[in-house]
């Protein structure tokens, strides 16, 4: 263990502020008996003493096989290695050494050092007071040793680097011994393209711990990874004449300077690339020269006296066009003279995407997500699979709760449009009057009350990605036809509006009618109903997938349990029977909701019968009675499936149904029956 002189130790408690010692005494004292007891054996850890960040630390420390009671071993490395590992990491420490200096005569004095590793927790640099030197070869903090957990332990160096978050590593909290009379503060450094690439650390004495040691290390981190991205900036300029030029190309929209006679004076790199000026001479031309003259509107708002600000304008440039917003902005001289403009092109497509970020319009679930085991619903799994790979409409058929709006995220994730927006709306939740403006926006004044500047529609905001319409069966038959428009044309027209907008959006529709059905009554289109059908896909009723039951009873069990903070030691299995003998009208989402409310009522740790609500645990003859009263074939195998889940021998249940066992098999076979 690190040790120091008593007169020494006294001597510096003495210089600090008597209670704050008091302190971190007792505290040493409480972790070091928590510490006794992980490395005894003993699990039961106070985590009110011990962070779960260090208990964790300490358990990788002993499956790495570390000795909490030995001198550490730490890794060494030989002269050529070294040499080796200071010149790739020489811009690195060139960058950091000047803001270690700056840290190190903060803490000049005090006994603390600071130390600079690499992404393997070698260590590059150290800056301390001489008088520390022989405790720095001692623990081997010196430069080419290896500060690794499977070395170190839990060392504040190793345990940054294993979480890549500030952290600070107080005395007794360290998992070997040796090093417990030390407290180490360290913060992650990540470069310019957020990838980790060291740690720097402040260690001293633990009885000079202080919380703000963290906070100088991750000031120090925070301003080298600054440091390293002004320098990635610089760097990649090339083109770049002065440090300005820098900060302009940096900003995402495209930025245009001209001055008083129209003659380009800058522009960002992002307007290069947009408007295909990137091999093009720019400075010093007309900008009239530079677009196209098809481009009035441009250039009457540009040449404009007034403020123009988030404008809509479709430029035309050499090989495209694109819809932008346009702000521009007078340049003035110090004495107020107008001397040029500043004009900003933002992509619509980009501030769509933005919106829709902002708007949580984002598929959080995948086909990993999908719970099941019958071979119907698997295949009813693999067929939404295949269909995600490619681009065509999807139409889902099934009652509420079989998952269509599960089944609809998934399909987006694993689809080449995963990284756009998916947009959700449920057609049958918006009044008659206002889902048109809903799916197709609206231009301002288009109607009472609608909004300032216009709003765009569910399907602009969807454009790259996936929009999913649910209950797409309550759609209002004059909307059909608007809707078919926008899906057969790939555009959109806002009501109100005369500009038609382009749009490439991949529809999943939902329904729990027939639409067949619905197509005769004249409720629904048939030429949508088609256009609509290209793969349709049939969810299986969970009474048709009885045999998934344990399997998402123990999902929902588990995860409500948890959300919850109940602790359920055990499940009786009459629970399982119950919910294998209902009829569970609503689908998995009854099952769902029925636990949550099971867990919400339980008051020990034993999930019972009792717990079930009622309609479920005693439904009577409701199986019969029900106005949607299953087909006779589909009561035959829920008989079946019944009699097999209660493990009744295939001769009883075929003596129960008065038919042969011959006959029994084949319906087996027939309903997918094991």
């Amino acid at each position: 263990m690190i040790q120091e002189s008593k007169s020494e130790k006294r001597r510096l408690l003495r210089d600090i502020n008597m209670m704050g010692a008091d302190y971190y005494e007792r505290f040493y004292q409480q972790t070091f008996m928590e510490w006794r007891k992980f490395i005894s054996g003993d699990p039961n850890v106070d985590t009110s003493i011990i962070p779960q960040e260090i208990l964790d630390s300490w358990w990788r420390s002993a499956k790495l096989g570390v000795d909490p009671l030995s001198k550490p071993d730490n890794k060494v490395l030989a002269h050529e290695e070294l040499e080796e590992l200071l010149l790739k990491n020489k811009e690195f420490i060139d960058v950091s050494r000047p803001f270690m200096k700056n840290l190190y005569r903060f803490l000049e004095g005090s006994g603390f050092m600071v130390s600079l590793m690499d992404r393997d927790v070698y260590v590059l640099e150290v800056l301390g007071d001489p008088e520390e030197e022989k405790l720095i070869r001692t623990a081997k903090g010196f430069v080419g040793a290896c500060w690794h957990e499977k070395y170190s332990g839990n060392s504040s160096a190793g345990s940054v680097a294993f979480y890549k978050k500030p952290l600070q590593v107080f005395g007794s909290q360290h998992y070997i011994r040796f090093y417990q009379g030390a407290t180490g503060s360290g913060a992650p450094i990540f470069d310019a393209d957020g990838e980790f690439i060291g740690v720097i650390t402040i260690f001293g004495r633990y009885y000079r711990a202080n919380p703000h040691t963290l906070g100088m290390a991750v000031a120090a981190a925070g301003a080298i990874e600054n440091e390293l991205r002004i320098g990635r900036a610089l760097a990649e300029s090339r083109v770049a004449q002065s440090y300005q030029q820098t900060v302009i190309s940096s900003i995402q929209e495209s930025l245009i300077a001209v001055d008083s006679e129209g003659l380009v004076t800058l522009i960002n790199d992002n307007a290069r690339k947009r408007f295909g000026l990137t091999n093009v001479k720019v400075e010093g031309r007309n900008i009239r020269d530079i677009f196209s003259q098809e481009n009035p509107q441009f250039f009457t708002l540009i040449g404009n006296s007034e403020i123009v600000t988030d404008t809509e304008v479709r430029i035309f440039s050499r090989n495209f066009s694109g819809d932008y917003t346009l702000t521009c902005n007078p340049i003035l001289s110090p004495d107020g003279r107008v001397i040029g403009k500043i004009i900003t092109l933002n992509e619509i497509q980009r501030a769509k995407s933005m919106v829709t970020k902002m708007m949580g319009a984002s598929a959080n679930l995948s086909f990993d997500d999908i719970l099941g085991q019958n071979s119907r619903f698997l295949m009813t799994v693999d067929q939404a699979r295949m269909v995600s790979q490619s681009s065509s409409n999807v139409l889902l058929l099934g009652k509420s709760g079989t998952g269509k709006d599960i089944f609809a995220q998934a399909i987006h994730n694993a689809s080449d449009r995963k990284n756009g927006p998916y947009v959700a709306i449920n057609c049958g939740a918006i009044p008659r009057d206002l889902i048109a403006s809903e799916l197709f926006g609206h231009e301002e004044g288009a109607f009472t009350g609608s909004r300032r500047g216009g709003n765009q529609g569910k399907f602009e905001l969807a454009d790259g990605g996936t929009l999913f319409l649910d209950e797409i069966a309550e759609t209002p038959l004059e909307l059909q036809t608007a809707l078919l428009r926008v899906i057969e044309d790939k555009s959109v027209l806002r009501i109100g509006g005369t500009r038609v907008r382009p749009v490439d959006v991949r529809i999943i529709a939902a329904t729990n009618k027939d639409l067949r059905e619905e197509v005769r009554k004249g409720n629904f289109r048939e030429d949508l109903y088609y256009r609509a059908n290209v793969f349709a896909i049939e969810m299986v009723p969970l009474k048709e997938r009885l045999d998934d039951i344990p399997l998402l009873a123990d999902f929902f069990i588990k995860r409500y349990a948890s959300a919850m903070k109940k602790r359920i030691t055990r499940v009786d299995k009459k629970v399982i029977e119950v919910f294998m003998n209902y009829y569970w009208p609503g689908n998995v989402r009854e099952l769902q909701n029925a636990i949550e409310r099971m867990i919400n009522f339980l008051k020990t740790s034993e999930l019972t019968v009792e717990h079930i609500p009622d309609h479920i645990r005693h439904p009577g003859h409701a199986l019969e009675t029900r106005e949607d009263a299953v087909a006779p074939q589909d009561a035959e195998r829920l008989t079946i499936s019944k009699m097999l889940n209660q493990k009744m021998r295939k001769k009883r249940i075929a003596e129960k149904m008065n038919i042969s066992r011959a006959t029994l098999y084949r319906k087996m076979k027939l309903f997918d029956l094991k």
